[in-house]
């Protein structure tokens, strides 16, 4: 009887024993092969995370010409709980070139950071120095390499336009939370205004390490890695071949050069003269090279002219009050005016010329007395001087002048547009009238625009009426769908359209037989100009021009300003020529013209 009580007892712990293990063998297989999270949970003692770093979006320009792509760069990074006493320090400074003080500033703000991940001991590396490095890599435990890429610029024109890409500070992760320490994103340029279209998204690369911490090969056959995403492409409406040509032309010269397709808005080339080669931002000298070019006190090479140098307009301003005055109705096409010449008064002309005249051949001849009787007759037309003032104000702001576009241009300038609020706190109690502002009529005096400005005032006479707003990026492709950021958006002007083409005769005539017609012609295109010689005084006068081309259906507007260089008709005229001209025909067909500008000198 105990017997079969002992045995029944052997049989229940028997069974309770199987079950056991059957659960265990059941929990294990599920842990292990159904359910890997329990897997990943414990990776930190095997599993190493990769940062993989995607590459940014290409830009191309308008032809399809790749002007920014990736180049391939290596970090050296450094675990510091890896980090063990017999590490040879001495030897290891030798092997990546740096000194001991280096290494020991560096390896401590790794450990700051964390002592159990590793962190960016040097950064961006070129393929060649990563390969000697890597040879002796395994005797350094902790240490390890990781690639990415960095911005190269094949044209190495572009910098003010393209701008930099560069690593994230503290202050910038601390607003900007999706990036982290050792991350880059755009600082300037359109690298900064597209940066979440360009900068793509992280992956993570899962790897089998050892106890030396030695990758023994990928976890999971890489089915828990993300893939890294690359960035979004631009295309822009720049014509790199002009632009190159644009920088060249400026060489030893300060000032800017812009130049817009009217039909579109689009910019086909930006330059800011001095330059430098884009390329001088990018990898492990960037810091060495931007304290170079920021300490230029004299060139000030990291400014862009174009959307932040701000000018009195000069003569070219001329365009403008002619089409107010005539839509304002103080003049008409055949209303003259007589011109005494340098004897007049109370502001002179630069030069004899038929006498009285009317619009068309003021515009010719950039005849001040005719522009300051326009001027004071828009002003003089209203119940009071502040009236007409703000009034030829409004006209002002309807061409852009007085603001910024507020478009993929960054770090632009409004220049200024004098209203009678303005006046009003320079003399006291209102106590001016249209005699006091008159130098506004020859575009001096408080009046300032900017490059951009001058050359969508062109745009908008080539257009006869409106303008496109100014933009660099034609579309962006991203996730093989295709965004266009700038659908033609117009802006009407209101004054009528005869009007503008009054001006434009007036244009063409500087070319064939005024001011511009020296250097301004072009076998086979009419081109429409008009030159200005600004007061600076600081130095020697400003030399203007703006122009556009052909007369009919206009295929560039452009706006040239040279600093210190005197006539406009002399050194700008040249240069905006010369680019019509490459850009119409692909090439120059005045080699002495071309030849003459590329030596001369305005700088030294």
């Amino acid at each position: 009887m105990k017997t079969d009580v002992f045995s029944g007892r052997m049989y229940l712990i028997a069974g309770f024993i199987i079950a056991l293990f059957s659960v265990l063998l059941i929990k294990l297989f599920s842990i292990q092969v159904v359910n890997k999270s329990y897997s990943i949970y414990a990776k930190n003692n095997s599993v190493k995370e990769k940062v993989v770093f995607p590459g940014r979006g290409l830009i191309y320009d308008k032809n399809g010409k790749l002007i920014v792509c990736n180049e391939a760069v290596y970090d050296l990074l450094i675990t510091p709980r890896m980090v063990k006493a017999d590490f040879d320090t001495v030897g290891f400074c030798k092997l990546v070139n740096i000194d001991m003080a280096t290494f020991i500033e560096q390896f401590e703000k790794c450990k700051k950071h964390s002592r159990y991940q590793a962190s960016v001991l040097l950064s961006q590396l070129s393929k060649a120095e990563i390969a000697v490095i890597e040879e002796s890599l395994y005797k350094y435990n902790g240490v390890e390499t990781r690639s990415r890429t960095v911005r190269k610029y094949p044209y190495k024109v572009g910098a003010h336009l393209l701008g930099d890409v560069g690593e994230v500070s503290s202050s910038f992760i601390a607003k900007n939370p999706d990036y982290k320490s050792g991350d880059f994103c755009g600082l300037s340029g359109l690298e900064k205004t597209y940066e979440k279209y360009l900068r793509g998204t992280k992956g993570i690369e899962y790897v089998l390490v050892n106890v030396h911490n030695v990758e023994m090969g990928s976890f999971d056959e890489g089915q828990q890695d993300v893939v890294a995403k690359e960035g979004s492409d631009l295309v822009l409406e720049l014509d790199i071949d002009l632009q190159v040509y644009g920088e060249l032309l400026m060489q030893n010269k300060r000032g800017s050069v812009v130049a817009i397709d009217p039909s579109t808005g689009g910019i086909l080339a930006m330059v800011s003269a001095p330059s430098y080669d884009p390329n001088l931002l990018v990898g492990n000298v960037r810091s060495r090279n931007y304290r170079m070019l920021s300490s230029d006190s004299i060139q000030l090479p990291l400014i862009n002219r174009a959307v932040t140098g701000e000018y009195p307009p000069g003569s070219t301003f001329k365009t403008f009050n002619g089409l107010v005055g005539l839509q304002e109705g103080v003049i008409n096409e055949t209303t003259k005016v007589f011109c005494a010449g340098k004897s007049a008064l109370p502001i002179k002309c630069t030069h004899s010329h038929e006498s009285p005249l009317a619009i068309i051949a003021a515009l010719r001849e950039s005849c001040n007395p005719f522009f300051r009787f326009v001027f004071e007759g828009i002003i003089n037309k209203y119940p009071t001087p502040a009236e007409g003032l703000d009034k030829w104000s409004q006209y002002a702001h309807s061409f852009g002048f007085g603001h910024t576009f507020k478009t993929d241009i960054f770090s632009e300038r409004s220049g200024l547009i004098p209203n009678s609020k303005y006046y009003n706190n320079v003399y006291k109690n209102g106590r001016w009238k249209s005699s006091t502002i008159r130098s506004l009529s020859i575009g001096q005096g408080e009046v300032i625009l900017t490059p951009i400005q001058l050359a969508n005032l062109a745009a908008a006479i080539a257009n006869e009426g409106y303008y496109i707003k100014p933009h660099f990026v034609r579309s962006i492709t991203t996730d093989s769908v295709v965004i266009h950021p700038f659908d033609e958006e117009i802006t009407k002007i209101n004054i009528e359209k005869h009007y503008f083409q009054l001006v434009k005769e007036g244009m063409s005539q500087v070319i064939k037989s005024g001011t511009g017609r020296f250097y301004g012609q072009i076998d086979s295109v009419e081109v429409c100009g008009k030159t200005g010689t600004v007061q600076n005084p600081g130095g020697k006068d400003h030399a203007l021009f703006i122009a556009f081309a052909p007369k009919d259906n206009p295929k560039i507007a452009i706006a040239v300003v040279v600093e210190n260089a005197g006539f406009g008709s002399t050194n700008a005229v040249p240069i905006a020529t010369l680019m019509i001209e490459k850009y119409i025909f692909g090439n120059t067909k005045r080699p002495q013209v071309e030849k003459t500008m590329l030596e001369k000198d305005l700088i030294h």
